[in-house]
């Protein structure tokens, strides 16, 4: 087992040399954490006293964020509005020494922004300012420009679909036509609704309630799991399937293979907000680094168990995926 940790640390460390790009909708997430001392004498509701104000990648920019966090190489690719949300995700790329060529602004859209408000780190209410509607031709066109540019400078390409408008048929075909020119591992982080775009992609990480809502029926035992991992993979002839089931752990499905059941590894759940966005960053992070299937899946776990026990939208970084493979006890 000793060995084997030290070969699984050593796969990380190849992290750095692993290059990605993300294209997917980009979102804004602020937190605005306050002191909770009495009720507003207006309604029953508490009064918020304000400490600070947060801004962080949210979205396909945190799936980026994440991959940055395990110096992994990965760039965003996505539209934002002509507005001051949209500036400050180029200001959080820029500061993180990232182009910003990709992220494309679009004049007919505003920027997604997701404000949480915490008092005492117990989120209370979450706000969102957003339009759901698909891109335009114009910015698909631009999108798949800068793929087009960047196809042989890449090892993965991850599709963070939230469901905001950018993935498309039109998109997705434009992918799938320029993997063509390229050795490339496409990977999604599914939206139940656009399911069939993704058919013909290498990996997708579905969480159970979106394998349900594509399948139509319950998971609600081993059986039904299987089945409906089984189906995925047929229906949209992919090579991999990565059910995430909560409290339950994960399942790796692929073809010729059984069922890989991978226990959780959560000690404490605090905030799963953007938990998603890590299995795809790190399981594909670790596919680019050269990481089997299985091994690859067991680490993005481990990287999930450490952001849900972080409040809000949150990464691992390195020391701490190191330190929780030097923890973990194979079944």
């Amino acid at each position: 087992m000793r060995e084997k940790k030290k070969n699984l640390k050593e796969f990380i460390d190849r992290f750095t040399n692993a290059r990605v790009l993300v294209i997917g909708d980009i979102i804004l997430d602020e937190y605005i954490w306050g002191d909770v001392s009495r009720i507003s004498p207006e309604a029953p509701v508490p009064v918020v006293e304000i400490i600070k104000d947060e801004k962080r990648p949210g979205g396909a920019a945190n799936v980026v964020y994440n991959i940055l966090s395990l110096k992994g190489q990965a760039d965003l690719c996505g539209a934002v509005g002509d507005d001051i949300y949209g500036r400050n995700i180029r200001d959080i790329f820029e500061g993180l020494g990232r182009q910003t060529d990709g992220i494309i602004t679009d004049p007919g859209r505003c920027t997604s922004i997701k404000t949480r408000i915490l008092g005492h780190n117990q989120q209370m209410i979450r706000i969102d300012r957003e339009k759901r509607y698909s891109v335009g031709d114009d910015t698909t066109q631009k999108i798949l420009g800068f793929l087009e540019g960047r196809m042989n400078n890449i090892d993965a390409l991850i599709i963070s679909d939230y469901g905001k408008g950018m993935i498309t048929s039109s998109l997705m075909e434009g992918v799938k036509s320029l993997k063509t020119r390229g050795n490339i591992i496409i990977c999604v982080d599914p939206r139940p609704d656009n399911f069939r775009y993704y058919h013909g992609t290498d990996v997708i990480t579905p969480n159970h309630h979106e394998a349900e809502a594509f399948c139509g029926f319950r998971i609600k035992d081993e059986e039904s799991l299987n089945r409906a991992g089984r189906k995925i993979l047929d229906d949209l002839n992919c090579r991999t399937v990565l059910i995430t089931r909560g409290k339950d752990g994960m399942t790796l499905f692929q073809n010729n293979s059984l069922p890989l059941p991978i226990p959780t590894v959560a000690r404490n759940v605090f905030d799963v907000s953007g938990a998603g966005d890590t299995v795809i960053a790190v399981f594909c992070l670790g596919l680019a680094s050269g990481m089997d299937t299985a091994t690859a899946a067991m680490i993005s776990n481990l990287a999930a168990g450490i952001v849900v026990g972080k409040v809000g939208t949150s990464v691992a970084n390195i020391d701490e995926l190191k330190k929780a493979v030097d923890e973990y006890e194979s079944p």
